[in-house]
């Protein structure tokens, strides 16, 4: 019996795990690498054809987004997943399957003109309807018999519409062990969806630790604050330009919204004009205003049954076609635009940002999290200019920061989801999903707690028979994280190695440019070594 470590293991992104029992091989998530972690144009790190089995803990794209590159390479096996996440799946893969089409159509053209053969996408739109047609939904509580001597218990994770924290039993050669995976554990207090549901008992935990490492700022977030940014730069003539994840976020947001208008918390314009600019959060929005028993919150079940949509108000806006997108910037009218990426690494949400970045009377405001490298991320960070489209643009607009929204659980948030399982605690923690720094803290805060915590590498096995790491042979029980966590990294040194991963993106971005340019680009990069390497 093994546990085999396949992705976002000291990273946020690309969520990935095996169990092997009684012969089967049972995939947990199967997510796209983002940002400064996708550093093997997320290849799969295993053969897809012996995989037997899948479980989805939720349905956003660094969990979900390689489903449809399993099924190409020969995977036809079950992909299991509550209701609303099945549902949310339908949309998202077939959203990032034109994604995959687009950019790759995108490089071909510029590979073209250096006379290059045409680039493959990672996964089609048929790659991905493939995949949507071996969904098989539960729902919560739901005990699933996935294989003989093999079972699973989906709970609400309380991150995302349909989430899950998974709870998976295997009996094989006499021993029985039992493997919690967290998935994203939630914050509390969200509009629309539950609190996170605890599991209190597992021989194993596999658990995330985004925020491992740092607390969400006060109480979190309240409608106050964000109405009063609002406020503050719809009265300077300005536009609130926010790049939220088109599934969740977007949706929580517009529930904001509708509760601040309805207080009447913005006095500069009190009904003012918001733009959901993105197709894949109009899809997602028709599904969180349907059936949502079993999902939502006990407030939001109430306002669907008195008639009303608890995501919908006067002046609200749907922009549909790249047409209405760009019209949104020649209207000079203060307004909040919500756009997708959430991490500003594609979609409409780039041109927002290049019409108002410039701008000082306009606000950034963030409200989810920002993984490493990514344009987000540097934004968040304080960076003073970028290159949107071929253009150099000065960074003058208000960058604002709402931690306190994010789906994620903070440290307490994830201390509390773990000590559910006191007083008889697991075994072994397996941190994962997060930033090395995030995920060492987080590991060393929860060891002085008492509990055992290993945080693994990228294809790390450990045997859950024989209790230890079955590719080192290292007993458990002399693996300490302490040293790692008493390193201290300046945040200046932090902010080199993010510039560092923005220059292999752009280097990844000029494939296919002129020769001339590309030497010129190189003898650049060249001379800045020379000088600092000392």
């Amino acid at each position: 019996m093994k546990l085999r470590f396949y992705g976002a293991d000291k990273e946020v992104t690309g969520s990935c795990h095996q169990l092997e029992a009684r012969g089967k091989k049972i995939l947990i998530d199967c997510g796209l690498q983002q940002g400064g972690d996708e550093l093997d144009d997320n290849a799969l790190p295993f053969p897809a054809g012996e995989v037997d089995c899948v479980l989805v803990t939720h349905a956003h794209i660094d969990h979900s987004g390689r489903l449809p590159l399993l099924v190409k390479n020969g995977y036809h096996g079950p992909i299991v997943a509550t209701r609303l996440t099945c549902d949310l799946l339908r949309i998202m893969l077939m959203d990032s399957a034109r994604i995959q089409e687009m950019d790759a159509q995108w490089k071909s053209q510029k590979l073209s003109r250096a006379g290059i053969g045409p680039v493959e996408p990672l996964y089609t739109v048929a790659d991905a309807q493939a995949a949507l047609e071996l969904l098989q939904p539960c729902e919560y509580g739901q005990e699933i018999a996935l294989f003989d001597g093999i079972r699973a218990t989906f709970v609400d994770a309380g991150h995302l519409l349909g989430s899950a924290s998974i709870l998976v039993t295997a009996r094989e050669a006499g021993l029985t062990r039992t493997i919690a995976f967290s998935g994203d554990i939630g914050n509390t207090d969200q509009p629309i969806i539950r609190d996170p549901d605890y599991i209190t008992a597992a021989d194993y935990v596999v658990m995330e630790s985004t925020y491992g490492n740092r607390l969400h700022e006060g109480d979190g977030y309240t409608v106050g604050e964000l109405a009063q940014v609002i406020d503050e730069t719809l009265g300077r003539g300005g536009n609130v330009v926010i790049p939220s994840f088109a599934v969740g976020r977007t949706q929580e947001l517009l529930y904001y919204i509708r509760e601040m208008k309805s207080q009447r918390l913005v006095h500069s314009v009190p009904d003012f004009p918001v733009y959901v600019d993105s197709p894949l959060a109009l899809e997602a929005t028709e599904i969180y205003s349907g059936d949502l028993r079993g999902y939502a919150d006990e407030e939001t079940i109430q306002v669907l049954q008195s008639g009303f949509q608890p995501i919908s108000f006067s002046n609200l806006h749907l922009c549909r076609t790249s047409d209405e997108s760009r019209l949104l910037n020649m209207d000079r009218t203060p307004k909040v635009i919500i756009s997708s990426s959430g991490m500003c690494e594609a979609g409409r949400i780039r041109h927002h940002l290049k019409h108002n970045l410039w701008r000082p009377e306009c606000t950034i405001l963030f409200v989810g999290y920002q993984a490493n490298g990514t344009l987000g991320r540097l934004l968040v960070d304080g960076i003073y200019n970028i290159k949107l489209f071929g253009e150099r643009i000065t960074v003058r607009a208000r960058v604002v920061n709402f931690r306190g929204m994010s789906g994620h659980a903070d440290k307490a948030g994830l201390e509390r989801w773990i000590n559910a399982f006191a007083p008889k605690k697991p075994r072994r923690v397996f941190v994962v999903h997060g930033e090395e720094e995030a995920a060492l803290t987080f590991a060393e805060t929860i060891r002085l707690q008492g509990y055992d915590p290993l945080v693994p590498d990228f294809r790390a096995v450990y045997d859950l028979s024989e209790d230890r790491l079955a590719d080192t042979g290292v007993p458990a029980a002399s693996l300490h994280v302490r040293a790692a966590v008493q390193r201290k990294v300046s945040p200046a040194y932090i902010r080199l190695q993010q510039m560092g991963q923005r220059l292999l993106e752009v280097i990844r971005h000029n494939e296919g440019g002129a020769n001339k340019d590309l030497n010129k680009f190189a003898d650049q990069i060249q001379s800045l070594v020379d000088k600092w390497d000392r």
